[in-house]
This record gives C-alpha cells, structure tokens and sequence, in this order.
C-alpha cells in the first residue's frame, strides 16, 4: 500500500519538538470518566493476566452490538496510561466495547511467573482475543501502542492467512518495528529521560522476582544495567528463551512478520518520535504489502499526537484510528 508521509496531524505551535509532544499528554492530560470492570484470566502456565473491559452505554449503529476492541498498552504502561483511556472514552462514544489488557506485572499486581512480558509474547495476546470469541464477540479490531504495536503487528504477521475471520482491522501508533533500533535510539544523550523512567520502574519488579525466583534471578547482575540494551541482555532475553538481546529483537521486531498481515492494518508513527527512528521503519517493504498501510506524521512525538487546540477533547489518533476502522 502506499505511504502516507506528512499528513494532516498538526501539533499545538507551544510543543515545537518530539520530545515536548512526546512528555506533555503522559504528565499533563487527565481522563477521569473511565470505569473498567477488570477480570482475570488464568493462562496455561498458571500465570494470569488482568483485563479491564468498559462497554459501550449504547451502540450507534445497529450492528455494533457485537464490536470490541483490544487495546494493548506499551512498555511499562498499563490500562490507565492517558493514551489508552483517550481511545477508550472515544471509543466508547461511537459505540464500540473495549478491553485494555494489561501485560504481566503491569495490573498493579506481581506476575506469578519468574517470567514477565516482552515485545514478542504474542501468546498472551492470543489469550486475550479467545477471551472475547468466548463472550460472543463476533467483530474484534485490534489496537497497539509502542510495544503493544509490535505485539499487535507480530501476532498478526504470525496468524497470516489463517487469522480468524472475527479479527476485522488493527491500528497501531508509535510502533517500534525495529526493537534493536530502537534500544540503541534510546541509549542517546537526549533520550536519557525515556530510558531512566523505565529502569526506574523496571528495578523494583526485579528485586521482588528474586525474592521467589532466586534460581532464576539475581538481583545484584542489575548493577551491570545502564541501559535497557542491557536489561534486554541480562534478564529479557534468558527469562524468555533467548540467546542475547540481539536474538530477543531479532525474533520480535515487527518488521519481520509485516508481509504476512492479513487484514487491513495501519501503522502511524511520527517521524519525530524521540524513541522511533524513522529510518528503522521498513518503509520500502510496506509500500509493497496489500493489506498494510504505514502513516508517518511530521509530529505527534511518541504516543503523543496532540490536537493543535487547546480545547479540544478528543487527540488525533483517536479520530485518525475511528476513520481508518470504519473505512471500507
């Protein structure tokens, strides 16, 4: 499908650069009228994963009544992150079911596990989307942020051809489709702050694994971790089966499962993105898929987008993902 370079997203003129996009929404926007019904569900290796569902008080079209979308979360988010509960207030009013999952250690509750998520656990996912088949749901689009977007992307790739006719569309923004890219991008001087935000919440899940796990972890080989390349290296990639960090990325980055998408799947990410290079997307491979579409915004910072008014409710990835989902 063709590109869709610089389109019509136009950021407030008061937030001049990705990084300004990027930190303005998660610190300073607000959404307080979301109300999940969480549920829990047991996965196959007696782990569970928490689901926060809020439904549509009314559908607006007669045949919305079996509509969800599944939102999936980025790196250390969760369902309440700004950008998930923006969606879900839109999506809401035009209809449609929604169900946040979050990803194991990210509810506000420990795992049981001494594995935790990755960019690849695409199996969790697939958990997930059984979960709303099992409801009746007859009509499910799928929806990622950052890692979400990877994930969302890989499992996609994974299903090809074979993916279940209920799985109608996906959108997903902000998507580091090349995970090494990506690490190293956020190793630069300017980027500092991303990385140790993550670390920062990364440690303590740590430290409270050892304690059940110690066979598995140790929590002393953090000192060696300056980077989130290096926390890949010493405790993603050996909790999840992999070689290395570089085996870890090698078998997840997004970019390698794209070509067997399906289903009409957008991709937006903004060519300002502090944590998404835009020379890492694949962008000569997607402008030949048929079902894949890649966006990429002059602004909008990482999972960001802001609408330039200063009033207005609702962001431009909400209304961009609305129009995409009921294109025909």
């Amino acid at each position: 499908m063709p590109l869709i370079k610089n389109s019509n997203h136009i950021a407030p003129f008061w937030l001049p650069n990705g990084h300004l996009q990027t930190i303005y929404p998660a610190l300073f926007r607000t959404i307080k009228s979301i109300k999940y019904k969480r549920e829990r569900i047991v996965t196959p290796d007696h782990d569970f994963l928490d689901l926060d569902w809020c439904l549509a008080e009314k559908q607006t079209e007669p045949d919305q009544k079996n509509k969800l979308i599944i939102l999936s979360h980025g790196l250390e988010g969760n369902s309440t992150r700004q950008y998930i509960l923006g969606m879900v207030r839109f999506l809401n009013a035009e209809g449609y079911d929604c169900l946040a999952w979050n990803f194991r250690s990210c509810s506000g509750e420990m795992n049981q596990t001494s594995r935790f998520y990755h960019s690849g656990a695409t199996e969790d996912l697939g958990l997930v989307i059984q979960k709303a088949f099992n409801k009746g749901y007859t009509y499910i689009d799928l929806m990622g942020f950052s890692l979400g977007g990877n994930l969302t992307l890989k499992y996609l790739g994974e299903e090809g051809n074979y993916i279940d006719a209920r799985i109608k569309k996906s959108v997903v923004f902000s998507v580091p489709m090349d995970l090494k890219a990506c690490s190293l991008a956020i190793i630069k001087p300017e980027n500092r702050i991303y990385q140790s935000r993550f670390l920062k919440t990364l440690k303590p899940k740590i430290d409270k694994k050892a304690l059940h796990f110690p066979s598995h972890i140790n929590p002393s080989d953090f000192k060696h971790v300056n980077t989130l390349y290096d926390f890949d290296h010493i405790f993603t990639a050996p909790l999840h089966g992999f070689n290395s960090a570089d085996h870890y990325y090698e078998m997840c980055s997004s970019k390698f499962f794209v070509q067997n998408i399906a289903i009409p799947t957008l991709i937006v990410n903004a060519a300002n993105d502090p944590i998404v290079p835009e020379n890492s997307l694949p962008e000569t491979e997607i402008s030949n898929l048929k079902n894949v579409w890649l966006e990429i915004t002059s602004s909008g910072g990482h999972c960001g987008f802001r609408p330039a008014g200063f009033f207005q409710s609702y962001y431009w990835s909400e209304l961009r993902a609305l129009q995409f989902l009921v294109s025909k």
